[in-house]
């Protein structure tokens, strides 16, 4: 499709798509209870003729779109959106603000998926110009493990027709609008959760060679993993741990008999991340041992390491520079962060990249998950113009 005439397409539709955007702002469901955004979304594919199906992974939306020669027994691309929303309680001044108290699109899956929208409509318009069937996948539930990606994955949304190569776009609040980022390789950590229950033997804190100390307990058990990890982890290798709560109900002269821990450890390697719940689970039979108390460890694995593959980036950086000029084309740094797209990059070549929708002159800087975060309406129109351009370049 011609630049020119995409752009026009883009600009025509503009409008439309920031209602689809600011409706599905409005109603933000949590995650795996997309219901209502999952006909949202089918009754517009519906009112365009693109073919789709529902109820994928219970709340997913998968469309096919295709030349009139194309089957569905033929290679495609797939094209990845997202549909929940995050438990914040939204501070915007703003006529689209969430109705729904305590829940809020913080993330930008609205915005991924109204461009979604809007680029399968003009890609249902020209798709006697595509030069593969597209795949367009609405998926639940990327917010909460185990993943909506994985359940879209177990539903076969890889397969009937074969998904030969995937792309997907996500906010970035700290690049300005205009802007777009990508990074070939490493670009995003596993992320597994930690639970940590202690068992002790409470008591009088002036008598605390009668007791147990589960707080004890767990102070050791932290240090001691922590100066594993940094001894054991191969310098190549990225990773956190990091504790971010420590619960145990005692006062100034009460030890009490349990203590709770909670935690996140990331990394980019599977090899480590396999070796580390070793050290963990070591840690807690040897310190409990020590002690004479319990301590039980719960891993709750999360996503994979999300890696981009860099044959895919390097062409989607050739062809986002021929859109929107070079200057306009930025190189990502690693990030700790994780994201459940990682379950594709497992299986096929993929591109995750990130689409700038901050606006500092506009007070438009807060990152996701914050409780103001929101976008550059611009943004809608360049994300639909990089998705488009993949689709017709493919």
């Amino acid at each position: 499709m011609n630049p020119d005439k995409l752009k026009l397409s883009v600009s025509e539709l503009f409008e439309k798509v920031r209602s689809w955007r600011e409706y599905m702002h409005r109603h933000p469901e949590p995650s795996f209870q997309e219901k209502n955004t999952m006909l949202f979304v089918s009754e517009i594919l519906s009112s365009y003729g693109i073919e789709h199906e529902t109820n994928v992974a219970e709340t997913g939306v998968v469309a096919w779109i295709g030349a009139d020669h194309h089957t569905k027994e033929q290679p495609c691309v797939g094209l990845r959106a997202d549909l929940d929303a995050l438990p914040i309680h939204e501070e915007n001044d703003v006529p689209y603000k969430s109705l729904v108290d305590g829940w809020m699109h913080a993330c930008g899956h609205d915005v991924h998926t109204s461009i979604l929208l809007g680029s399968a409509v003009i890609l249902q318009a020209n798709r006697n110009d595509l030069p593969q069937p597209i795949k367009l996948i609405f998926q639940p539930g990327e917010e909460m493990n185990p993943g909506g990606a994985s359940l879209m994955m177990k539903a076969g949304v890889l397969h009937h027709p074969e998904v030969e190569k995937m792309y997907a776009l996500h906010v970035f609040p700290e690049m300005e609008v205009g802007n777009i980022g990508l990074r070939p390789g490493l670009y995003m950590a596993s992320s597994d959760e930690l639970h940590v229950q202690i068992k002790g033997v409470g008591g009088h804190g002036a008598l605390p060679e009668k007791c147990v100390n589960p707080i004890e307990m767990g102070a050791l058990w932290m240090s001691r993993v922590k100066a594993r990890f940094n001894e054991e982890c191969p310098d190549a290798v990225p990773h956190v741990l990091t504790f971010g709560r420590f619960e145990a109900l005692g006062s100034t002269n009460v030890i009490p008999s349990e203590a709770l821990i909670k935690g996140t450890f990331r990394t980019m390697d599977e090899i480590w991340r396999a070796k580390a719940y070793t050290i963990l689970a070591d840690e807690a039979n040897e310190v409990s041992t020590l002690f004479g108390g319990e301590i039980a460890l719960n891993i709750s694995k999360g996503y994979p390491f999300l890696k981009n593959d860099e044959s895919l980036t390097a062409e989607l950086k050739v062809l986002f520079e021929s859109v929107f000029g070079s200057d306009h084309i930025h190189e990502l740094a690693l990030r700790m962060t994780a994201e459940d797209f990682a379950f594709y990059s497992q299986e096929i070549p993929v591109c995750f990249f990130r689409l700038g929708v901050g606006n500092q002159s506009k007070g438009i800087t807060y990152a996701v998950h914050h409780p103001r975060f929101d976008i550059d309406n611009d943004a809608l129109k360049m994300g639909m113009i990089a998705m488009c351009s993949i689709a017709f370049k493919a």
